[in-house]
């Protein structure tokens, strides 16, 4: 039977009031444009025929009630439902704290966009007739009250319940944490790891067992089109970092059973007191990027001394902003080979060795 819907991505959202903003001089996030920028794409969302909204975590700076509150109003003055999962900041605490909601308060704020049962802390719902979403929680606390990124074993329990009792129903899944690599080794690399869910592998193995294609997830604030034994992770930008992105996505079922996924990508070019925001955001994440430079040069699996570090960090200045926009192609001809290889992996180069530019604007084709 054809199917046909169209819906949007907005991520990392960091919403801080001007009051709230919490400032340190290394931040890489331009939290004071959180929201004219939201503003910005909302006005642009109202005026297309959208079915739904999907927000995958990070919609506080860290986890301010105020914040949580404002944007809870903010959403349920829109023309059409959203959806949410919390983000690492939106639930940074266990227990409440002088800035900070507990983690067992985010579904009482978000009531009317997932969270029917607020005392779980993930949902299913029905989007549509046929299409179903799950909201998974990505954010557990160990037995030392930190915050790590993993789904607990209750949570993947109910999940395979979940899915073992649909039938004929589309599923979106939307979590927080990245559950298929979308930097080189990310599971492994010491910086890179804490991106992605811990148990990232056994839950795209129950995916593919019940033919779930689909999944959104935010945190890596980068724009990123990502594949694993036919799930897609289609990872969305920070609002508050360069590019400071969205999407728009138009899903398309056939009466053949034919099923494809269009993507469009949009950017927030200005906001009042930030007339050239794209300018402006990619210097201020130039300016900053030394020491994550120096960092992921010298940690594994480069390992380069320190004074080798510090010489090539200079021409590596937009590294990470070009990451983040999307479709790479890197190559520094002037880096050691072992460099400069490790460098192109991080491109949108397939394995073949060709440019695969799909993580702004693409058709993808999924499985009958």
């Amino acid at each position: 039977m054809a199917l046909n819907f169209r819906f949007a991505i907005v991520s990392d959202l960091h919403i801080a009031l001007t009051h709230t903003i919490w400032d340190h001089p290394s931040r890489f996030h331009l939290v004071e444009v959180s929201i004219p920028a939201f503003e910005s794409i909302l006005e642009h969302l109202t005026q297309l025929d959208l079915d739904f909204l999907l927000i995958p975590g990070d919609l506080t700076q860290h986890g301010e009630p105020e914040n949580h509150a404002w944007l809870q109003q903010r959403l349920a003055k829109l023309p059409f439902p959203a959806y949410v999962v919390p983000g690492n900041h939106d639930v940074p605490v266990l227990m409440a704290d002088e800035q900070s909601i507990a983690f067992a308060d985010f579904p009482y704020y978000y009531r009317k966009f997932g969270y029917e049962n607020p005392q779980q802390p993930y949902y299913t719902t029905e989007l549509l007739p046929g299409v179903r979403l799950i909201g998974l929680n990505s954010n557990t606390f160990n037995e030392q009250g930190q915050q790590i990124g993993r789904l607990d074993d209750q949570q993947f329990q109910w999940l395979e319940e979940v899915l073992a009792k649909v039938k004929d129903e589309l599923v979106l899944v939307m979590v927080h944490h990245n559950v298929v690599e979308h930097l080189p080794d990310q599971l492994r690399h010491p910086m890179a790891n804490r991106y992605m869910l811990e148990n990232a592998r056994e839950l795209v193995q129950l995916l593919k067992r019940y033919n779930v294609n689909l999944v959104f997830t935010g945190h890596l604030h980068v724009q990123d089109v990502a594949c694993s034994e036919g799930v897609y992770d289609i990872t969305t930008g920070s609002l508050v970092s360069y590019p400071h992105p969205y999407r728009t996505l138009e899903y398309h079922r056939d009466n053949y059973g034919r099923q494809w996924l269009q993507i469009l990508s949009h950017r927030v070019e200005a906001v009042p007191d930030f007339p050239n925001l794209q300018q402006l955001s990619k210097e201020w994440m130039g300016d900053r990027s030394f020491p994550f430079l120096i960092k992921l040069l010298t940690l594994p699996p480069l390992n380069l001394p320190i004074d080798q570090a510090k010489e090539l960090a200079p021409s590596l200045r937009d590294f990470w902003a070009t990451i983040a926009d999307g479709d790479a192609l890197l190559d520094f001809p002037q880096f050691p080979h072992k460099v400069r290889h490790y460098i192109q992996k991080y491109g949108a180069i397939a394995n073949t060795g060709t440019p695969t530019l799909i993580d702004n604007n693409s058709t993808i084709l999924l499985p009958r």
